[in-house]
């Protein structure tokens, strides 16, 4: 079982400052089999991708209020990949979207409810379209447990994600 040293950057980042050294080096401080908790404001994606470099996986879950608890584990391995992302096998395999939605400016849970809502009015086998300002990791869950198919990811400007859902068949 990984034992986690935890840094909270959120009161630095709510001050205007810099927590990437801090991180740092609370990574050179970690022993042989640490991990590193972080807490975070947003989802840190960037830093994702540093850390694997480093050889840490990571699992994210968001918190109440839209922050965020980040465990980066040493991949040794034995970290279970994220949840799929089920997806069509090519482009032309879904209809155009019946419901085009922007939920950018939505404050969670707002997003989530919105889009359920909306597939709740659809055919199956229709499909909507839905623009958020982060991934949606907990509507993934409930897409799920209904049994609609997704795809999606972050726009080439990184500036919002794309979802596209299809409502069970």
């Amino acid at each position: 079982m990984t034992e986690f040293i935890d840094v909270d950057v959120r009161p630095i980042l709510r001050a205007g400052g810099e927590p990437f050294s801090i991180i740092m080096a609370a990574l050179e401080r970690l022993e042989p089999g640490e991990g590193l908790r972080l807490y975070a404001p947003f989802k840190p994606v960037p830093l994702f991708e540093v850390m694997a470099s480093r050889g840490f996986a990571h699992r994210a879950a968001e918190l109440e209020g839209g922050e965020w608890e980040i465990r980066f584990m040493p991949d040794d391995g034995s970290v279970e990949a994220p949840e799929p992302v089920f997806a069509a096998s090519s482009e032309g395999d879904w209809p155009e979207p019946a419901v085009h939605l922007d939920n950018r400016d939505l404050d969670p849970p707002e997003p989530m409810v919105r889009i359920l809502a909306a597939l709740e009015r659809l055919a199956p086998g229709q499909t909507l379209s839905a623009l958020l300002s982060r991934e949606p990791v907990f509507l993934f869950r409930e897409l799920s447990k209904r049994g609609h198919q997704w795809r999606g990811g972050f726009t080439p400007q990184k500036d919002s994600y794309q979802l596209t859902v299809r409502v069970q068949p």
